[in-house]
């Protein structure tokens, strides 16, 4: 669960982004070490995806609203994180997958609407692989398989890179979302990739959807040299 990241090097232009698998890690830890990342990269640092699951946490965005925890929320074991990520109110833990997108916006000429959709085109394409439809919402960022969530995104930009990313329930606990209004959105139903029929683990939809998600980034929005 340690994770300390930066070493910042300068060995990027017109590469991939560099993938790292962390393990099971603490939000805090993470969204520190994202911090620092992003803080202390420069023009020449290679951008990079976060692969995770967190231990139990709610996280709050900026948006956030504390009218969206239920109080078997606000008063249970879980811990609650404001976050400065965009958007309101969700839960990370074991058995979901957590994708963290540290990228230089500006050197790709990639905004961040562009870039919400990338990351749920990614999540629609490795769902699809083994015959389930979904889709994103103009409405409300995510991906959903009918009325149900599978997937939510949340970015934060800071001197013109993103960090945060998205999440995919695969195999886990859902009983935590009860608690609280997803997203924002009272009664809004949650799902998983294993209720879906999706055999595959946690640890092969990670690595699929990095896949997919860099060839479509790579294909549509290169690094384009000063």
């Amino acid at each position: 669960m340690d994770i300390q990241i930066p070493d910042v090097g300068e060995d990027a232009a017109g590469t991939a982004p560099r993938v790292r698998r962390l393990g099971r890690t603490d939000y805090r830890d993470t969204w520190s070490a994202m911090q620092a990342f992003t803080d202390a990269r420069n023009a020449g640092t290679c951008d990079e995806l976060w692969l995770t699951e967190h231990t139990p946490v709610y996280t709050l965005g900026l948006a956030g609203r504390a009218v969206h925890l239920h109080p078997s929320a606000a008063g249970g074991s879980i811990d609650i994180v404001h976050s400065d990520r965009g958007g309101q109110v969700t839960y990370h833990g074991p058995g979901q997958v957590v994708m963290y997108v540290l990228l230089d916006l500006r050197r790709r000429h990639l905004g961040v609407r562009q870039l919400v959709r990338l990351l749920e085109q990614a999540v629609i394409d490795c769902l699809a692989e083994s015959g389930v439809a979904a889709l994103g919402r103009d409405d409300a960022p995510g991906v959903y398989v009918g009325a149900e969530k599978v997937a939510a995104l949340g970015l934060k930009v800071r001197r013109g890179a993103s960090y945060h990313g998205l999440a995919l329930n695969v195999e886990m606990d859902l009983s935590p979302f009860a608690a609280i209004d997803p997203c924002g959105f009272p009664g809004l139903a949650v799902t998983q990739t294993r209720l879906l029929g999706i055999e595959r683990t946690a640890d092969e939809l990670a690595g699929r959807l990095a896949e997919l998600f860099i060839t479509r980034l790579q294909a549509h929005f290169p690094i384009v040299p000063e």
